[in-house]
């Protein structure tokens, strides 16, 4: 069967689904109900007509050829490379606050700094609502980026014809990633993130899942199992395509460690049941391959020889880009990870496909904690920075986030003041006030706050008990630790349905312009490198 028709139908010859979940970082809100499972079925044709087109998979190709005819833009398959770089919840307010944020850091003003990739030619608007949800979460978004298709909510890699949780459901709805596609096409892929491996971002490159919180074995229902669905972790490790993924690099190890193995950095035990060790499977799959699991062991690779790379560098998500000093074990940074992975990509002659996440954005905001989703953001940055020295003109880099948060940036403070502090205004003649603007009720504020979130009433002040608002003079509000203050109490943050932002340089930048649907950044990624095309020639 011809790629495109698999493309094109929504379907692979994968013959189980599984999905990444966010659990203690309240990304993901409520698990959707499971619904019945049905037994696994046969891959391949289902009767269907595999030349029919998927709405969201034909309306991204018609927007990017369109936009190709009527500007001056680079001809299909330009682009040797791909660089995708994911801010997990880096909304645009987001992006302005880390800009003042680092640029203050270097010791001016910060409103006039750029972050890396603000410095790229080209840029535009990205529309993030998923199939069924007009604020979405980073199964979808994300599915939408690397498949060119939306789906619902809580489902990685699957079209949305399925239901969440339905193992059965999922059943002939996978659909092909970029990075799926590169495999197959002979180029060298890689996959980075600072979060789980197994969360939602990454594995929408190599996964297919109805529930995302399927990590491990251990998290899915053995009804699911049954049925034929395969968790995240086990898909990384068991990907069928091309020569098998070279680089992958982030958290998540107990999700590929037996209950009986315990943790080398903390002693806790695995999470999965059925007595794989995923790491070891890993090494003992590609001859030419290492697993590493701290910074040390991570810069002694040899990129030369070392063809396969697997980096496990916390049991669960790696740490802010704030507390990764204080790691007993150590961590690379994102831009570490970046530049190694780079290396190892760039001695492909037919290409790559690398995509990077800075995960740990959308954990910060979830917890209400300005300071460390701007350091991350900042980190981010400075990866970007890494991969704009090291690719070459024909690499496209796009760089976007999977959706928003409600992070505010209020008030009227006088240019300079610090983006973490209490707002200071300017007086009569312009200049820097000598006092905090206040509240009706004579209290100060931060520049930053959310619409909602777990620092509604700062906890329940137990400074001042009385004060609907606590008295922010008697709190370090530019401490790491410091939790902005919320409108509406919640545990958890939550995501933003407004638009996000798209920069891109390379091959094929020019399409990103204007106000788009999230799914047409695959058309983008597909138009400049011929992925699909480059897949079917390299077909046996």
């Amino acid at each position: 069967m011809k790629l495109k028709a698999i493309v094109l139908a929504m379907t692979t010859a994968l013959a189980a689904l599984a999905l990444t979940g966010c659990g203690d970082d309240g990304d993901t809100g409520a698990a959707g109900p499971a619904g019945q499972d049905g037994s696994a079925g046969e891959n391949g044709n289902d009767g269907r007509d595999y030349t029919a087109v998927n709405q969201w998979f034909v309306e991204g190709q018609a927007t990017v050829s369109q936009a190709s005819q009527r500007s001056i833009s680079d001809p299909a398959g330009k682009a040797k490379n791909v660089i995708l770089f994911v801010g997990d919840g880096m909304g645009i307010s987001t992006l302005t606050a880390a800009r003042i944020y680092q640029g203050q850091q270097q010791g001016h003003s910060g409103e006039e700094n750029r972050l890396s990739f603000e410095t790229f030619p080209y840029s535009g608007l990205v529309k993030t609502y998923s199939a069924n949800q007009q604020t979405p979460d980073s199964a979808p978004t994300m599915t939408a980026i690397v498949t060119g298709v939306k789906t619902k909510d809580g489902i990685i890699g699957v079209d949305d014809q399925a239901i969440r949780g339905n193992c059965a459901s999922g059943q002939n709805q996978a659909v092909l990633s970029a990075l799926q596609l590169a495999e197959i096409a002979g180029m060298s892929t890689g996959v980075v993130s600072t979060a789980r491996l197994t969360h939602a971002t990454p594995a929408a490159t190599y996964a297919h899942a109805v529930e995302r919180n399927w990590e491990a074995d251990s998290n899915m229902p053995q009804a699911a199992i049954d049925a034929g669905c395969t968790d995240i972790a086990a898909q990384l490790i068991d990907f069928p395509y091309g020569d098998g993924i070279e680089v992958a690099l982030g958290g998540g190890r107990t999700y590929f460690m037996a209950n009986t193995e315990t943790d080398p950095e903390n002693g806790s035990n695995g999470r999965r049941n059925d007595g794989r060790d995923l790491t070891a499977e890993w090494t003992s799959k590609y001859s030419d391959s290492a697993y590493v699991w701290n910074r040390e062991q991570f810069l002694a690779v040899d990129t030369r020889n070392v063809k396969h790379l697997l980096g496990l560098f916390e049991n669960s998500h790696m740490q802010y880009e704030a507390d990764r000093q204080d790691d007993v074990a150590g961590e690379p940074s994102l831009a570490e990870m970046t530049s190694r992975a780079l290396d190892m990509l760039k001695q492909n002659d037919k290409g790559y496909f690398l995509m990077v996440e800075a995960g740990r954005i959308d954990h910060a905001h979830h917890a209400g904690n300005a300071a460390r989703a701007l350091q991350d953001t900042v980190a981010l940055s400075e990866a970007v920075r890494v991969a704009m020295e090291k690719a070459d003109d024909d690499t496209l880099i796009l760089v976007t986030a999977d959706h928003s948060h409600v992070f505010t940036i209020a008030g009227y403070p006088v240019r300079g003041n610090p983006i973490l502090g209490l707002v200071r205004g300017v007086d009569d003649n312009g200049s820097a006030s000598t006092t905090y603007s206040t509240d009706s009720n004579g209290m100060p504020y931060t520049t930053l706050g959310y619409a909602n979130g777990p620092g509604f009433g700062y906890g329940n002040d137990p400074i001042n008990t009385d004060s609907y608002r606590p008295d922010l003079n008697l709190y370090d509000v530019t401490d790491v630790n410091y939790r902005q203050e919320a409108t509406v109490p919640l545990d958890s943050e939550t995501h933003a349905g407004e638009d996000v932002a798209v920069y891109a340089k390379g091959p094929g930048a020019q399409l990103v312009t204007g106000s788009v649907e999230q799914n047409m950044l695959f058309h983008v990624m597909n138009y400049a490198s011929d992925l699909v095309n480059r897949a079917e020639a390299n077909q046996p």
